[in-house]
């Protein structure tokens, strides 16, 4: 009987192959074209620095995806708490050794490329919450321990994250961590007594922040207050979307962009861009190429045999939704500039690269997804 399981689990390179979701690949694959054509509009359409470093980044981290896929689920699950122990060694390490730039130490140098750790702590969280509530007993789900230890597992690389500081990432590991929570079938009451006890206390937890942190919060209630400040960039945001108009001024056309109205158009704020050339149609298709990839990881989740790989799809579906629903909401003022950048499409290797591997751990479930771990 064991022999017949252990066969039945080893699976053949072409069935790999085979087993791979090519919906997902293809959806994955077409944002990143559409990435290096907006990337090359923000580079004024000649191929100059913004556009050679996304496509050399691209073409490392998109074939990642297919090494990560390859190695079997049951390892991602095997080493889930050393990836996450590992990363927060990295950011122990940036603490006191990483670069400093814009009065945050958040990266490291790797020689061949600068590197965040925060932004693999968005991907690591979910694996080894996957992998606590794989593990953990469903009578022992809500008792007071456990949910102390999974509460101990966000607050660890928050803590980090938050010194360096860094709000908006902090913000996103929190939400990816609290949704394994609740996937992992913690009482939704619990939730409300950590609302209610976050609201309470967040006079006291605004007092902590950084000045320039409070002065996006005040900048956000009222972008008109600075216009020419604080207010400057979300103001322009707004208008560079609403010029874009129903079909768009057309590729390379967006005057707010190309007449440098609009700052740091190639990160956090690269689909103001697109919305200015491509209008309201090129961000509905957009929109709909993102709702497909999630859709995809969702229906992974839903077929895989192995509690761990649910749990990993499902929250790191959830994730990009958070991802993508905060950057939007960031460009179109309806929530403070927190530095969220858009998956695939910002420019920046951290956040690709750990995209990436989330797309690659969740084309692993995919290729395994008959497969049980104990």
């Amino acid at each position: 009987m064991f022999q017949h399981d252990r066969l039945n689990n080893e699976i053949t390179f072409l069935q790999k192959i085979k087993n791979l979701d090519y919906i997902l690949i293809i959806s994955v694959a077409l944002l990143s074209i559409i990435s290096l054509f907006v990337m090359y509009s923000t580079d004024g359409g000649e191929i100059l620095f913004h556009t050679k470093n996304h496509f050399v980044k691209l073409s490392v981290f998109f074939p990642l995806m297919f090494l990560v896929a390859f190695f079997n689920i049951k390892f991602w699950h095997n080493f889930s708490y050393i990836i996450f122990l590992l990363v927060i060694l990295l950011l122990i390490w940036v603490s006191f050794f990483g670069i400093k730039s814009s009065g945050s130490q958040r990266w490291m140098d790797l020689y061949l490329f600068v590197l965040q750790p925060s932004e693999l702590m968005k991907v690591a969280i979910i694996m080894c919450l996957a992998k606590y509530y794989h593990r953990l007993k469903i009578e022992n789900v809500n008792s007071f321990t456990s949910i102390m230890i999974a509460l101990s597992i966000i607050s660890i690389p928050i803590i980090f994250v938050i010194s360096q500081p860094d709000l908006g990432t902090s913000i996103l590991i929190a939400s990816s961590g609290l949704i394994i929570l609740w996937l992992g079938g913690v009482k939704v009451k619990y939730f409300i007594y950590s609302f209610v006890t976050f609201l309470i206390s967040l006079p006291f937890i605004i007092s902590f922040l950084k000045p320039y942190q409070k002065l996006r919060i005040l900048t956000f209630l009222d972008p008109d207050r600075d216009p020419l400040g604080a207010g400057y960039q979300i103001i322009q945001s707004k208008i560079a979307i609403g010029s874009g108009g129903f079909e768009g001024k057309g590729f390379l056309k967006g005057t707010q962009s190309y007449l440098d109205f609009l700052p740091e158009k190639h990160t956090d704020f690269i689909f103001t861009l697109f919305s200015e050339e491509f209008g309201f149609i090129g961000s509905i298709g957009l929109l709909i190429l993102y709702s497909i990839i999630i859709f995809r990881i969702i229906r992974i989740g839903s077929i895989s045999r192995s509690n761990f790989a649910r749990l990993f799809c499902f929250g790191y579906a959830f994730a990009i939704f958070i991802y993508i629903v905060v950057n939007l909401s960031m460009v179109l003022g309806l929530l403070p500039i927190v530095g969220s950048p858009l998956p695939i499409m910002s420019y920046g290797g951290s956040s690709m690269l750990s995209t990436m591997i989330g797309f690659g751990i969740v084309l692993s479930a995919k290729i395994n997804h008959k497969q049980m771990i104990a």
